[in-house]
């Protein structure tokens, strides 16, 4: 029977338990992370950030990643941050102290990048002071009461622009993906999690709904379709000048190169 993509799915990931820990979870934490390179899904991010911080030279930017994981996404941001002579401040925050620690054993080596074990949900992020937020892979973790709860906290205390990145809930995601778990044989976790994040993941619509009930105008956000079956869906918090507000998110991340 075809899986059915109609509704968002409310069944718990195993790597929502933040109690989780041990070689099983080392293994599904660098094959997520593989994933991403592979399939361009660190690109969005990576690339937006840069066009940020470009148009925000005058100071160090902070950014945020929430739902760190191994830290790889961090790390190809300072990876590119070196390239093109950008500086950044880097905070990564997970909720289980075994990723954690993980992402900072595998970061040895990298300067102005810490992690932190919080529960984003129970967060102050008048605390964090950030100027860019990333949110890659996370969102579809959380209800969406919740994720409208976490958005308005961080449009409050974001100074730029908010970075979400995220899959589209399709069949052929879903296909494609089992397809993928057992070419490369991703293990138990990632074959369990991967479809149930497909699952759990988000049509167009439903984002503009949410960015409704965030009350968010049209010239603040945009959202985008890339491949592969990922949403980027970027707000800007800042106060844009007389170009940026011609242009708003949709002008400034045009080519997203």
């Amino acid at each position: 029977m075809p899986v059915d993509t109609k509704y968002r799915s409310e069944t718990t990931e195993l790597m929502d338990d933040f109690g989780m820990q041990g070689a099983e979870l080392t293994d599904a934490l660098e094959k997520i992370a593989w994933i991403n390179r592979v399939l361009g899904g660190n690109k969005l991010s990576v690339t937006a950030v840069k066009k940020i911080a470009q148009a925000h030279k005058e100071r160090r930017l902070h950014v945020l990643d929430l739902g760190c994981g191994n830290g790889d996404m961090l790390r190809a941001i300072a990876d590119r941050a070196k390239e093109e002579n950008l500086d950044f401040r880097m905070t990564g925050i997970d909720a289980n102290p075994f990723t954690v620690l993980h992402a900072v054993n595998r970061s040895e080596g990298y300067t102005h990048l810490e992690y932190l074990c919080r529960d984003m949900l129970e967060m102050d992020f008048r605390e964090v002071s950030c100027d860019i937020v990333l949110l890659t892979l996370t969102l579809h973790h959380f209800t969406d009461e919740q994720i409208v709860t976490l958005l308005t906290q961080l449009l409050q205390h974001t100074r730029l622009a908010i970075v979400i990145n995220d899959l589209h809930r399709s069949r052929l995601a879903y296909g494609l993906f089992v397809l993928l778990s057992k070419v490369f044989r991703l293990g138990r976790v990632n074959s369990i999690d991967g479809r149930l994040s497909i699952l759990r993941g988000f049509k167009r619509l439903e984002l503009e709904q949410l960015a409704r009930k965030l009350k968010l105008n049209k010239n603040q956000y945009s959202i985008r379709w890339k491949w592969a079956f990922r949403y980027q869906w970027i707000i800007t918090t800042y106060e844009r000048n007389d170009q940026d507000s011609k242009q708003g998110p949709a002008g400034l991340f045009a080519d997203n190169s």
